[in-house]
């Protein structure tokens, strides 16, 4: 059969039985996989014998990786914590970064103040030297 730049059109990004079927002409993505789709898959996989689970695994292009992972997550729970946080809005990754620029600004405010105090200590001390030894030569005199 022969297809149409139309049936190709209709075929793209399109969602078939929980598997997301990216564009064709798109760069390879790693597939993803509702959390229906793999229940649906885990329960036929349990159900059937070594045969058919081979044939399963062909027919979906899985591994057997796919199902020990898929199954451990079930098992323990996981599949309903799966839910990606929200992305941040514009707004929101500004504050942010104005947020750790801030944090910067600040450790290198206060490393300038130490030094600026040692700076400072340092300058008397010297002066303090300074005035003995003037005190000591003139005594000498």
């Amino acid at each position: 059969m022969t297809m149409t730049p139309a049936d190709l059109n209709d075929q793209r990004g399109s969602v078939t039985d929980g598997v997301t079927h990216p564009d064709p002409g798109a760069k390879a993505q790693r597939r993803r996989f509702t959390t229906g789709y793999k229940l649906k898959i885990l329960e036929e996989y349990d159900a059937g014998d070594a045969e058919s689970r081979g044939a399963l695994l062909r027919r979906e292009s899985l591994h057997t990786s796919h199902i020990s992972e898929w199954r451990r997550k079930r098992d323990s729970g996981s599949f309903n914590a799966q839910v990606r946080p929200a992305r941040s809005s514009g707004s929101e990754r500004e504050a942010e970064r104005l947020r750790r620029k801030n944090e910067q600004l600040e450790d290198e405010l206060a490393k300038t103040k130490l030094a600026l105090e040692i700076t400072g200590k340092a300058h008397a001390l010297l002066e303090l030297i300074s005035e003995s030894a003037d005190t000591t030569a003139k005594r000498t005199r």
